[in-house]
């Protein structure tokens, strides 16, 4: 995986809240039962993020969670570096305290060139994408598929 279950949980849950209508707050009890997360571990990560600036968060019966931004302004790089940093993608992938392009390891190249798409997946993908995608193949899913019946010749 290229981040943490917490991104990753982290992740689901944004995706989940981006049906949240405006003025409304989802419960993390509710994202956590939909959403298939332990509800305690749930909690802590979305206060992290709200205390980061990308949630806002509300007390009381009808309080929760609610996106700051718009899904689309919500960049999955956003979400990974406030809960992981950026500190692993840029350590030498085979664990060399000097790796460069003056004194490189032989997984070097290699890994730059895949750290480096997998930093462009990161930023150009937002939480509006995910969902989009989540949607298309549920839509696919959903649709009965036809039986095709053989033709037998004699």
């Amino acid at each position: 995986m290229i981040y943490s279950r917490s991104a990753e949980y982290a992740i689901r849950a944004f995706v989940h809240l981006t049906q949240v209508p405006e003025g409304k707050y989802a419960m993390v009890k509710n994202i956590a039962r939909e959403e298939g997360i332990p509800a305690h571990f749930l909690a802590k990560i979305l206060q992290q993020l709200a205390r980061k600036g990308l949630l806002r968060s509300s007390k009381g019966p009808t309080g929760g969670f609610h996106l700051r931004q718009k899904p689309e302004e919500i960049s999955l790089m956003r979400i990974v570096e406030a809960l992981d940093g950026l500190a692993d993608f840029e350590k030498c992938a085979s664990g060399l305290a000097e790796c460069n392009d003056e004194q490189p390891c032989g997984m070097h190249d290699s890994w730059t060139a895949l750290r480096k798409r997998i930093m462009e997946y990161l930023e150009s993908t937002s939480i509006a994408d995910i969902y989009a995608a989540l949607e298309q193949k549920r839509q696919a899913l959903a649709k009965p598929r036809r039986v095709r019946r053989a033709v037998l010749k004699k």
